[in-house]
């Protein structure tokens, strides 16, 4: 891949997380003209899914559906001069890439196949016990070492989202290693195109907007000073608005420094353009020396969980479920586990004309180092009661044995220490420098707000009625990001939507440790829960265990709202 010229680097993606739309590998590479095709596949949960894959057969530990997209994409992906990167290498990177070195010789696609390893630090030292995976955040460098040495497929294991777009883009332009505002603009685009479909209309707020029944997925032309335009393929699904780009930038990021392991991209210098139809610029990103650490994912078995849902309809409802959960508890008399949390969602209403609408849904979790407390113990106390409960007794389904549930812990190494290994084409191993400078992270001061809008008349409205948000996971932390999409409803926004008041509209944050950063350029607020979501998404610890709906809920809920924005 030549470095220096003038000419943008049109990057698509294919895939958002490990099972998105099977067919997006040929979509992306028939819609349109395209240098790089990446693919997303690992989430935190992900890599507990294959740490267990691995578990059953050393062999695996990879994405095996992108093998199959791969059956026809690899053919396509020639034909077109397109190189592919992907981390669908996840545990086992270099199994993967034999494997698709087998590949190309079955369907006959002669492919350049480098890896890039180092990640996986389970056996580096003593993590605890139980610990199934322990990996290392890489960067971009050194997929971009393999893609100078003239790879045509480039898989890694565990990088940062965003390096898939940065390595690429670093090995086409040449950049230097501390050439920190080209890495942070690519950074930026990176996360945009990271989730695939939700930068082109999908889970938007607004979705009413646009038609978004198959939305495309985003493409970003990265250009030589790391600005770019998101934009998508002609003729396909959704929309790349300025609004989409503004979600999908506040997703699972917090404050204004974004912190990776190429570089900090500071989010607050971050300006969004409309430059025309489904073409969103992004310009003006700064970028500063990473920090001299490593984010590195801990996942491993946490215990053992069941869950029974029982329904309860019609009248007495509270009754009803005071009277169950003193039969389940007396059913725990001779082994209780070791969490039980009961949960009765009010999905019911009065005079209903459907039944299901009468109902409201009491929701039994429990949790235990063994699975025998969480096993027949609670199924049998559960459908015991089948006779001998509340009038109209039944449950949503037949409770089961329990299953293993997963905890997610971050911790943080040394860069030096990460043995980070470009494996190229030919085999040779190239040990991959971090990065040349480092800097400790620091809170950047608090922007002034916008002034206030004048006081005037108010409605009591939903908050989404005037504002947009998006909000998901990172461990056990939830974030929200609520943005404005005007300068009049931001000036409201700045000023009410603090700490407190979130907490009022969302009780379930009232004591938990809630930030709130600012975010002018966007005019948006990113607000962190720390804790919400327990030990992370595959503890499961609540209703929505990857906070995706707590945006929604946080729209939902009512303020006083100046008419003169609605």
């Amino acid at each position: 891949m030549p470095g220096g010229g003038t000419a943008p680097l049109r990057i698509g993606n294919a895939s958002g997380f490990y099972g998105d739309r099977f067919d997006a590998v040929r979509e992306m590479l028939t819609g349109g003209p395209l240098d790089i095709l990446t693919g997303d596949y690992l989430a935190e949960l992900t890599m507990l899914i294959l740490g267990r894959d691995r578990m059953k057969d050393p062999g695996f530990g990879y994405a095996k559906t992108f093998l199959r997209q791969l059956e026809e994409g690899l053919g396509l992906a020639a034909d077109r001069g397109v190189r592919i990167v992907t981390n669908a290498g996840g545990l086992n990177p270099a199994g993967l890439a034999d494997a698709i070195r087998e590949l190309a010789d079955r369907v006959g696609v002669p492919v350049r196949v480098a890896h890039v390893e180092g990640d996986d630090l389970r056996e580096a030292r003593d993590w605890g016990p139980g610990v199934l995976t322990a990996n290392a955040y890489l960067g971009g460098a050194g997929i971009a070492a393999c893609l100078r040495e003239g790879a045509d497929v480039v898989v890694t294991g565990r990088v940062t989202d965003a390096a898939l777009v940065t390595g690429p883009a670093a090995a086409h332009f040449g950049w230097a290693p501390d050439a920190w505002d080209a890495l942070a603009g690519a950074v930026v685009a990176g996360h945009v195109l990271e989730c695939g479909t939700q930068t082109t209309g999908g889970n938007y707020a607004f979705f009413a907007e646009h038609d978004v029944r198959r939305p495309g997925f985003p493409l970003a032309e990265i250009h030589e000073d790391g600005s770019s335009v998101i934009t998508k393929h002609p003729d396909t699904g959704g929309a790349v608005t300025v609004g989409t780009v503004t979600a999908q930038l506040l997703y699972e990021t917090a404050g204004p420094r974004y912190a990776g392991p190429d570089v900090t991209a500071r989010l607050d210098s971050v300006r969004l353009t409309q430059e025309g139809p489904d073409r969103v610029r992004i310009g003006g990103v700064r970028g500063e020396a990473p920090p001299p650490t490593l984010k590195t994912g801990l996942t491993r078995i946490g215990g053992w969980r069941n869950e029974v849902v029982f329904v309860l309809t019609g009248l007495g409802v509270e009754d009803k479920a005071a009277l169950v959960k003193d039969q389940m508890e007396a059913g725990f008399a001779k082994r209780r586990p070791a969490e039980v949390r009961w949960t009765l969602a009010r999905t019911d209403r009065a005079d209903a004309e459907v039944e299901e609408e009468a109902s409201a849904l009491l929701r039994l979790v429990v949790r235990d180092p063994d699975a025998e407390a969480v096993g027949r113990a609670v199924s049998s106390a559960a459908i015991e009661l089948g006779l001998a409960s509340y009038p109209g007794f039944h449950v949503t389904a037949p409770p089961g044995k329990g299953s293993p549930y997963g905890v997610f812990e971050a911790a943080f190494v040394d860069a030096a220490d990460v043995p980070h290994t470009a494996v190229l084409p030919d085999g040779r191993r190239v040990s991959v420098p971090p990065a040349p400078r480092t800097r400790e992270l620091a809170e950047p001061e608090q922007p002034s707000l916008p002034d206030p809008l004048p006081p005037g008349p108010t409605r009591r409205a939903p908050l989404g009625l005037v504002a947009g948000a998006r909000s998901g996971d990172k461990g056990g932390s939830a974030n929200t990001g609520v943005w404005a999409r005007s300068e009049e409803a931001w000036r409201w926004l700045a000023h009410t939507l603090t700490v407190e008041r979130f907490r009022e509209l969302l009780p379930e944050t009232r004591d938990l440790a809630v930030t709130r950063h600012v975010l002018p350029n966007l005019r948006a607020l990113n607000f962190t829960v720390d804790g919400l979501l327990g030990e992370g998404v595959a503890s499961q610890a609540r209703f929505d265990p990857q906070a995706k709906a707590l945006g929604e809920w946080l729209r939902s809920r009512h303020l006083d709202i100046p008419e003169v924005l609605l």
